[in-house]
């Protein structure tokens, strides 16, 4: 499990990277690059990271569940990932 001050990190990049996307758009259309070096560095996309939305775990996410495969193998065994099952043959 992640720290909390980890995950409210992410949470902040977030929020700044949604609130200068327009205004960052603009900028890289106008060329003006002098400006994109005066926005906060974690207003840039590249600068978020995936994280697992119940534990906060970076590795292992999968993208299409949005959780770790750590949480996702659990969830799954347990039944509460509506069609997975595991493989039997």
């Amino acid at each position: 499990m992640a720290k909390e001050g980890v995950k409210a990190r992410e949470v902040k990049r977030q929020k700044l990277v949604a609130k200068f996307a327009a205004k960052r758009e603009a900028l890289k259309a106008a060329g003006d690059y002098a400006g994109l070096d005066k926005l906060p560095k974690n207003a840039s996309p590249v600068r978020l990271h995936n994280r697992c939305k119940l534990t906060g775990r970076p590795k292992g996410y999968m993208r299409q569940f949005g959780i770790s495969r750590v949480t996702f193998r659990e969830m799954a065994l347990d039944g509460k990932i509506p069609g997975v099952k595991k493989a039997s043959w």
